[in-house]
């Protein structure tokens, strides 16, 4: 890095747009100032003020920004205001940067985050962020391809249901080998941390040394926040942040258990008091912590939309708390088919079937908490067998109302749109559920003279394995797993057991779902270990004329990452590049102090 073009950038700061971190969401100018601890010409100066503890993050890629976050650990228990800057560049070294101004409010946890605007699409960033003398770890991210470019191909995972004091998070240590996973962006499907208390829903004697903080289940936004610490402070999921940009939604889970617009399973209002508090405060802590662009006016909205190209739509639903009615009181009867309950709002549907109805891109993809596609549990033998080892909290048999089985007229009202207007290509992805499906959806595929004997599914699902919380018991999964096919005919895979994630790799000719399971959560020593005998193939070729758009599961073939191409052009993001930038911010200093 050429020093002096270094410094003079650094001295001379434009204003940039700026979100900040927990606000409502506008962008406005900020020119840099002077500040607490800053230096000369309204720089952050030799004064250490902050410290960068819970790594660096980025999301919401877009074809012209990004989102890009971190938190300051303010060196001062009085410190209400400390200034940051932001360094972005083509290069890992962060030469010749754009430099973004920021400032690290009380208000919002110190978070900041920033809407890096005025990128060129279709590339590779490197983002650092510096307050005083320090500097934090240098992340990796990029932009989208714009709507109208033509794109051949991209590679993304989707993960799911990370309980910390249940496992080490060796699924984020495997995603985070940039040359071994090559991807594009990460899918987080909800459940990023779980509210529990300690001895509630974890694991002590296989991992005695992760217990949740605070030491009480959260409720407060002060207890939020540190649980939103508590995750970030963890090595492995600071290094698949660091990696990739990533687009995520909450489930449940950041919340509270089962949870819809107006309470949840795990809120007692006599002993925890008022729902929409303790939302409100989940809901802000989430929107600080997290690298998510926010809507202004409306802060509760978290329901947005990608495009990758001309290749993917991408759809990421809030199937949770925007507009959900409470879960059915019981599996059968009318009340999970009423029409006017809803799992989504009708201003959330109207967006989503509009958008698959009028999108130009060859793969429409929905990114969402909850099963979609059927699951009927009731004519297993001995289903309660079964139905008890559903996620935590849920007591149903047969049927489980948490997920779209339990709100079939908002699931009736996609598939209308699907089917009335000939939507081509459409692929779901779910978690919540910490096991691995491949479905075919249909109207109707509980009935041998149902839909399965159509000319195609309307539809394919994945949903992925969780990152550590747990799925059926060894000798059981098993068992299910073939019991449940041979009741559900829809279902082509499934895996009730093991930890792991979904890599996706997409082109203009199929969907490849390569699902892969790490070898342990307990042992530490094997962070990031794959058990490849479990590695499952799923496909779903993009549809042609005379050919049924349905699932593949036979003579596939893995998938190859681009090494050589990433090796070139955007790689893996490394301590050593924050080594390099702490010294030439050590030489910046020392000039800044003379000039």
């Amino acid at each position: 890095m050429k020093r002096r073009s270094f410094l003079a950038s650094s001295l001379a700061l434009p204003a940039f747009s700026l979100v900040g971190c927990g606000d409502s969401g506008s962008s406005g100018e900020l020119p840099a100032g002077p500040g607490p601890g800053s230096g000369g010409n309204g720089q952050p100066g030799n004064q250490v003020v902050g410290f960068f503890e819970h790594g660096v993050a980025s999301g919401d890629p877009l074809d012209d920004r990004v989102i890009l976050w971190t938190r300051v650990t303010a060196a001062l228990p009085t410190e209400t205001s400390v200034p940051v800057q932001v360094l972005v560049s083509r290069q890992p070294d962060l030469s010749q940067p754009q430099v973004f101004t920021a400032t690290a409010e009380a208000d919002s946890d110190f978070c900041v985050k920033v809407d890096a605007t005025g990128l060129a699409s279709d590339t590779w960033y490197y983002y650092a962020f510096r307050c005083g003398p320090n500097v934090s770890p240098v992340g990796r991210t990029r932009t989208f391809p714009a709507p109208d470019q033509r794109v051949r191909r991209a590679r993304f995972a989707t993960v799911s249901c990370s309980n910390l004091p249940y496992g080490h998070f060796s699924v984020y240590n495997a995603l985070a080998k940039v040359d071994e996973r090559d991807l594009d962006f990460v899918l987080h499907l909800g459940d990023y941390l779980y509210e529990y208390e300690p001895g509630t829903y974890d694991d002590p004697a296989a991992v005695p040394n992760r217990v949740h903080e605070p030491a009480n289940e959260i409720l407060s936004l002060s207890d939020y926040r540190v649980r939103h610490g508590q995750y970030k402070r963890d090595p492995d999921l600071q290094a698949a942040h660091q990696q990739y940009p990533m687009i995520c939604i909450w489930d449940d889970h950041e919340i509270a258990n089962d949870a819809y617009m107006d309470g949840a399973e795990n809120h007692d209002p006599a002993t925890e008091g008022d729902w929409e508090t303790r939302k409100q405060a989940a809901i802000r802590a989430y929107f600080e912590w997290m690298p998510v662009r926010d809507f202004g006016a409306d802060s509760q909205r978290l329901w947005r939309r990608f495009r990758y190209g001309d290749l993917i739509d991408l759809w990421m639903l809030d199937t949770r708390i925007e507009g959900r009615d409470a879960q059915a009181s019981l599996p059968f009867g009318p009340e999970r088919t009423d029409p006017d309950r809803k799992l989504i709002s009708d201003a959330q549907m109207n967006w989503l079937t509009d958008g698959l109805t009028s999108s130009g891109s060859l793969w429409k993809m929905i990114g969402q908490q909850v099963m979609f596609g059927q699951l009927n549990l009731a004519e297993l033998p001995q289903p309660e067998l079964i139905s008890e080892q559903l996620p935590y909290g849920t007591t149903q048999q047969g049927l489980n109302m948490d997920q779209w089985d339990g709100y079939t007229a908002s699931r009736t009202r996609i598939l209308d749109a699907i089917e009335q207007n000939n939507v081509e290509n459409v692929v779901v992805f779910t978690g919540d559920i910490h096991t691995s499906w491949a479905n075919e959806i249909y109207r109707n595929p509980a009935s041998v003279v149902g839909d399965l004997f159509a000319p195609e599914a309307l539809a394919v699902e994945f949903v992925c394995p969780s990152v550590t919380s747990p799925g059926f018991p060894a000798g059981l999964a098993e068992l299910a797993a073939v019991a449940v096919r041979t009741t559900n005919p829809h279902v082509k895979y499934a895996e009730l057991q093991t930890r792991g994630f979904i890599l996706m790799d997409v082109d203009r000719f199929g969907a490849q779902a390569e699902f892969h399971y790490v070898a342990s959560i307990a042992d530490e020593t094997r962070k990031g270990e794959l058990d490849t005998g479990k590695r499952k193939l799923v496909k779903v070729a993009a549809k042609q004329p005379g050919q049924r758009y349905r699932l593949i599961t036979d003579n596939l073939t893995p998938s190859r990452p681009r090494t050589t191409q990433t090796s070139l052009l955007a790689p893996a993001a490394t301590p050593e590049h924050q080594q390099e930038l702490a010294a030439v911010m050590g030489a910046v200093h020392s000039l800044e102090s003379v000039v």
